[in-house]
């Protein structure tokens, strides 16, 4: 049986590429392994599949005990399925803090790093031969995972082994990483015929806060109008996931990527004081501008604890 590969629900390019990259890398040593994901991946997921020749993974809606599973860009068991410590986890290998949750029954190989994607970690862990024996689209996957993770290095999660990792990656491929970031992010940016509900949970994680449960949503985009302009309807979708998942809050951060600021929806005077608390600024309607704010992992769930 193989192994099962794969990153947290709502898949973004690095937990979904970084799934594909070590599917490779474990059939490489002999060890048989498919790729999954746990839904449908974002836009710009799609665009980085099919510009280096790859079928989106299927779907994985379940796992038993009889599962042998990896799990990568990911240790919170919020982001897995409600059984995930009944599956044979043998590996995780993650970018993020440590959450805690995740039980085996016996030792497995668990490999963390602060770098700015999962890719990243994935690259250092293989040696010389591994990297030179890698073919052209799964350069592609990890050049692509870094860039769509740090914004093209323009988010504070960035590390000069992010930087030097793409670099040597595209000059490998002989590609312009700013022309084809452009192309990632156009892609990412074209969101208009997603409902409100969708875009709301597209690249949306579940945490739990100082004893709060929030959803914390991000939407990475070059056009933040396009979102921003449905702001009525999307504010009374915010309140209906808000109700239908029993949370607390929900957060909507639309990431300007070129003006490297965020926009957060505030459906109510409990976000009202989250943005002046966290962020110490005060909203005057329901739309508050963040300078300066790109990164969920780095600067927006640090400001919530």
């Amino acid at each position: 049986m193989s192994v099962k590969i794969f990153g947290h629900k709502s898949p973004d390019t690095d937990a979904t590429a970084s799934a594909l990259v070590w599917a490779w890398y474990m059939n490489e040593k002999e060890t048989s392994a498919k790729a999954y994901v746990l839904g449908t991946p974002n836009t710009e997921t799609l665009f980085v599949l099919d510009h280096w020749g790859f079928e989106v993974p299927e779907v994985l809606n379940s796992v038993s005990a009889d599962d042998k599973v990896v799990i990568v860009d990911t240790n919170n068991p919020a982001e897995l399925f409600d059984n995930i410590n009944e599956a044979q986890i043998v590996q995780i290998i993650d970018h993020h803090k440590l959450v805690g949750g995740i039980e085996t029954p016996a030792p497995i190989e668990i490999c963390i790093k602060p770098l700015a994607s999962c890719a990243s970690v994935m690259y250092t862990m293989m040696s010389e031969n591994d990297i030179s024996a890698m073919p052209t689209n799964i350069k592609g996957l990890m050049l692509s995972c870094i860039l769509s993770d740090t914004l093209e290095f323009r988010s504070p999660t960035t590390t000069e082994k992010d930087k030097e990792i793409a670099a040597l990656l595209a000059d490998q491929l002989e590609i312009d990483m700013n022309a084809y970031a452009v192309k990632m992010f156009e892609a990412k940016s074209d969101v208009s015929h997603f409902s409100d509900e969708e875009l709301i949970k597209m690249d949306s994680k579940k945490y739990e806060v100082g004893g709060k449960k929030y959803r914390i949503s991000v939407l990475e985009t070059t056009a933040p109008n396009i979102v921003l302009d449905r702001k009525d309807s999307i504010l009374n979708t915010i309140a209906s996931v808000k109700a239908d998942e029993e949370l607390d809050e929900v957060l909507l951060f639309v990431i300007d990527i070129l003006n490297e600021e965020a926009t957060l929806f505030v459906p109510n005077d409990t976000v009202k004081g989250i943005s002046s608390t966290s962020f110490n600024i005060t909203p005057t309607s329901d739309l508050v501008v963040l300078p300066g704010i790109v990164s969920r992992k780095k600067q927006i769930i640090p400001a919530l604890g």
